[in-house]
């Protein structure tokens, strides 16, 4: 399951939460849904950007600036 909650991919962490839900405990489930809805909102991991050579939009920067943004 770890790979799906680390994947960029909106449709496999759509995928994983019910996984997450059935199979893990709910820290891990809820931990599951917080990947999810930065995928759902960015459609990427927007820490992971500097390291990938991508540029970050407003927005990105403005979220990672926020308490319990990154992992």
């Amino acid at each position: 399951l770890m790979p799906m909650m680390h994947s960029e991919d909106i449709g496999i962490q759509d995928m994983s939460l019910p996984l997450f839900d059935q199979y893990t405990s709910k820290l891990t489930y809820d931990y599951a849904v917080k990947h999810h809805d930065i995928i759902a909102r960015f459609g990427r991991f927007p820490h992971r950007n500097a390291m990938l050579g991508r540029p970050s939009s407003n927005d990105e920067d403005k979220f990672l600036t926020q308490p319990g943004s990154s992992f």
